[in-house]
């Protein structure tokens, strides 16, 4: 059994003064540096040991983040040499004839953040659609806001949550609950998630055109329209783009690349876009500083962007069991999840309890940004519930699964939504305030369906 000590006492404490600082719209960088300080002095007695760990834990969670880092700067810089060729327009025309709103926008961008999600995860699809698709989405009256929200729902949401192609999640979560096909995870999970997402997005898009009715939005500005040059290289560049990242998407497919692979894939296609789009523009010898200049654009962008993310999911980390013995040493525990099992312990079981615990429980191991890192957690948990008492494992599993990762994926978690935010250049908090009303509205209906088939 679970106890909790004074060090999982000071990081409950600490996370609600986080939580309070966000709800009253305040940064939560001081709040997070102070609670790092703490727990390092908590966790060792010793005033210089607590001051280190503000250190640790900063390289810690930037070596988590600086993959995303990268990748995201690397695009930046490549949407910004297509800008300057007037490529990026060229680009738009075709989009533009389908995206006629803000509607077929949202939606448009949403179906196929959700398919390329599903096929190649949610990082490198942000760096993909965003690339490709979001300025035409903004060009037919789509705010940059709700453009997020699509792609942060429809990709760490909808597409990651249930996770039908690739299976990493429902394997994880199948093996923990001793479930020994995940394909009967993935059977038992179809009603929750159609629950979740058709709630979700309704949700969210009727919020966007609730909002969109208070102003006017401007489709298309005046330097939108500026003249294009249209020389032949600006057409070569027009072409090779939308054509290489669709080479990647195959490539992906054919060698089964995930997560980092893929990720790695659209990263540097992205560079060779934007050193080539240099070329054309400038010469060959002229395009050398011009390059540097986009390079350190790019990265001046994403620096300013995850810097305060940085010590955020610094803080937060503590809560996993591999980062914090990374930072508070061999002996540290996973918090998030002893807080977890510590509830299950103590709480009457039923199905109406068992299924909130799941929920509660998926939610918190959510907080670290990372949605996987709990599905060992409400996996093992389906497991012991499903023996006390008589209900569905498989779907308390999804449960538990699915709230784990909308939380941590992730949509209503700040320093989780960091890559859709930065690609559509918006606040994360705004972005997540955005996200939360319709995520638990979610979560309320898929509640009471999951306690009519338990």
């Amino acid at each position: 059994m679970v106890q909790l000590t004074s060090l999982h006492y000071i990081y409950i404490f600490m996370v609600l003064v986080v939580m309070v600082t966000m709800a009253f719209r305040k940064d939560t960088v001081l709040p997070c540096i102070i609670g790092l300080f703490v727990m390092g002095y908590a966790s060792s007695g010793s005033f210089v040991k607590g001051v280190q760990v503000i250190y640790n834990a900063l390289i810690a969670a930037g070596t988590e983040f600086w993959g995303i880092i990268v990748v995201i700067s690397l695009v930046v810089a490549m949407s910004q040499a297509l800008r300057d060729i007037g490529a990026d327009e060229l680009m738009m025309r075709p989009i533009k004839k389908w995206m006629t709103n803000p509607t077929v926008a949202f939606f448009g961008l949403g179906i196929v953040m959700l398919l390329f999600s599903w096929f190649v995860w949610p990082s490198p699809a942000v760096a993909l659609v965003g690339a490709i698709m979001l300025p035409g989405a903004i060009r037919a009256g789509l705010p940059a806001i709700w453009a997020a929200v699509a792609m942060n729902i429809f990709g760490h949401g909808v597409a990651l949550s249930s996770d039908y192609f690739i299976q990493g999640a429902p394997a994880i979560t199948a093996k923990a609950a001793a479930i020994e096909n995940p394909m009967e995870l993935i059977q038992a999970s179809v009603p929750l998630w159609l629950t979740m997402s058709i709630v979700t997005v309704a949700c969210s898009y009727f919020m966007m055109r609730k909002e969109m009715k208070s102003f006017e939005t401007v489709a298309v500005t005046a330097e939108l329209e500026r003249p294009l040059k249209l020389s032949m290289g600006v057409w070569v560049v027009a072409v090779i783009t939308p054509v290489a990242f669709l080479i990647d998407v195959f490539l992906m497919y054919k060698y089964q690349l995930r997560g980092g692979d893929a990720t790695a894939l659209v990263g540097g296609t992205a560079i060779l876009i934007m050193s080539f789009t240099a070329i054309v523009q400038h010469n060959f010898v002229s395009s050398f500083e011009k390059i540097t200049d986009y390079i350190r654009d790019g990265f001046g962008f994403g620096i300013k962007v995850f810097a305060p993310v940085i010590i955020i999911g610094a803080f937060f980390f503590l809560g996993s069991e591999g980062t914090a013995k990374a930072i508070l040493g061999e002996n540290a525990t996973g918090l998030l999840s002893d807080m977890g099992l510590y509830l299950a312990d103590r709480i009457q079981l039923s199905k109406f309890p068992v299924a909130v615990i799941q929920m509660v429980i998926g939610g918190i191991t959510g907080l670290d940004g990372s949605g996987f890192s709990g599905l060992p957690l409400v996996g093992g948990l389906a497991q012991t519930f499903g023996s006390a008492i008589e209900v569905n494992k498989a779907v308390l599993a999804v449960l538990g699964q699915m709230t784990a990762i909308w939380v941590g994926g992730g949509t209503i978690i700040p320093w989780g939504i960091i890559p859709v935010a930065a690609i559509c250049n918006v606040n994360p908090l705004d972005l997540a305030r955005k996200n939360i009303i319709p995520v638990c509205i979610g979560f309320l209906a898929t509640l009471i369906v999951a306690l009519f088939i338990l």
